[in-house]
């Protein structure tokens, strides 16, 4: 009986870390946070994560796409979100944690709508 115990308990505490373990975030820099003022491109409401297209202009004005992975649909929903809530042309406001190596993507953190409405994700 102690045995049985013992073992469920282990296997509870180990849990987090496999349900974590899925997905690695080590190719984004979670210690930067980027403002970019971006023009959505595409908006994919897609299983296992959402991911968001945008175009910003660079330092020259020069446009560059980003391309930003999102939580989950299921987990965007509870945070308000709807597939229609982007649309292609929406000009948007995103904090994203960059990719490492300056490179143009990112994990998405919040948009903050033309109309000044502040989505987490």
């Amino acid at each position: 009986m102690k045995k049985r115990i013992v073992a469920a308990a282990l296997a509870l505490m180990a849990t987090p870390q496999l349900v974590d373990a899925h997905h690695s975030y080590a190719m984004f820099d979670m210690t930067r946070q980027v403002d970019l003022k971006a023009k959505v491109v595409q908006f994919k409401w897609t299983n296992p994560h959402a991911w968001l297209t945008v175009e910003v202009k660079d330092a020259n004005g020069a446009p560059v796409t980003w391309n930003v992975e999102m939580n989950s649909p299921n987990n965007l929903m509870l945070l308000g979100w709807k597939r229609s809530t982007l649309k292609p042309g929406d000009d948007v406001i995103m904090t994203v944690h960059p990719l490492k190596g300056d490179k143009a993507g990112g994990s998405f953190m919040s948009v903050t709508l033309a109309n000044g409405t502040k989505i987490n994700g």
